[in-house]
């Protein structure tokens, strides 16, 4: 048996999670900057290498959502699609697609639902979501959050919900570019709906997290990773390729050819 579970991560790529309030200052004194959706990445990297039983999917999305794996035990896989998620903050994609103005913005309640229909038919008991976002809900068809949630608790799944960024206050964030490409910072206020986030996990059972800076990051998700885990039999199929044939044929060739040598030997000494 293996204690597994099954997790589905949904993480906010929207163009707010370019903001710089989880940068890091240095020993040295330099600042390593890192946006909200980079240490976000890190973060769930950790986390999955931590349960390496448990099934893991990824979802992302701004005003639309992705579903970038499904639950899989495949984790190296996993966190080379994980590496692979980027903000939401050009005109146009990687196909040279305009981007609309919608797909800035932050669909909480249809993540949130994409997650639970994903979940739903998986073969554990135990069955989680994370969802980290810095964000208002705006955008999708599920303009009520809670609607999904109230999904998610009739279907037995928890929801664990986080809050990244500094709310109260401007934040750091890239305004543009100078003549040199270098990025220009400036502060900029980033609304969070904390509420509707605490509302989600409390309907289901799970946990609201506030996270401020990189290490509140990791410590939501270590706290995270001391869930309850299921017992669930796994069967294990072990393919062997019988290598003896290689050998008996020689053996069998030095057998005769002994034979064979053996018998003009007596028949010279008789």
């Amino acid at each position: 048996t293996a204690d597994v579970i099954a997790v589905e991560m949904v993480v906010d790529c929207s163009g707010s999670m370019e903001a710089l309030d989880m940068s890091e200052r240095l020993a040295t004194g330099d600042i390593k900057y890192r946006t909200r959706l980079d240490a976000a990445k890190e973060a769930f990297a950790a986390f999955v290498a931590k349960r390496p039983d448990d099934l893991i999917g990824l979802i992302s999305f701004g005003g639309f959502v992705t579903s970038r794996a499904p639950l899989t035990a495949d984790h190296e896989a996993l966190l080379h699609i994980l590496k692979g998620v980027q903000l939401i903050k050009s005109s146009s994609n990687d196909d040279g697609q305009m981007v609309t103005e919608e797909e800035f913005m932050t669909a909480i309640g249809d993540a949130l639902a994409t997650a639970c229909g994903r979940l739903e038919h998986a073969g554990t008991k135990s069955r989680i979501i994370v969802l980290l976002t810095d964000g208002v809900s705006n955008a999708g068809l599920i303009k009520n959050p809670e609607e999904a949630a109230k999904a998610a608790r009739k279907l037995g799944i928890k929801v664990y919900t986080i809050g990244v960024g500094t709310v109260g206050r401007p934040v750091p964030v890239v305004v543009g570019r100078d003549s040199l490409g270098r990025g220009v910072i400036g502060y900029e206020s980033i609304d969070m709906d904390e509420d509707i986030l605490r509302n989600i996990a409390g309907m289901t059972g799970g946990r609201y997290f506030n996270v401020a800076d990189p290490r509140g990051l990791d410590r939501a998700m270590a706290d995270i990773n001391k869930l309850e885990k299921t017992k669930v039999a796994q069967d294990i199929y072990n393919q062997y390729n019988e290598l003896f044939p290689w050998l008996l044929i020689p053996a069998l060739c030095l057998v005769v050819l002994g034979t064979g040598l053996n018998m003009v030997t007596a028949r010279r000494i008789l």
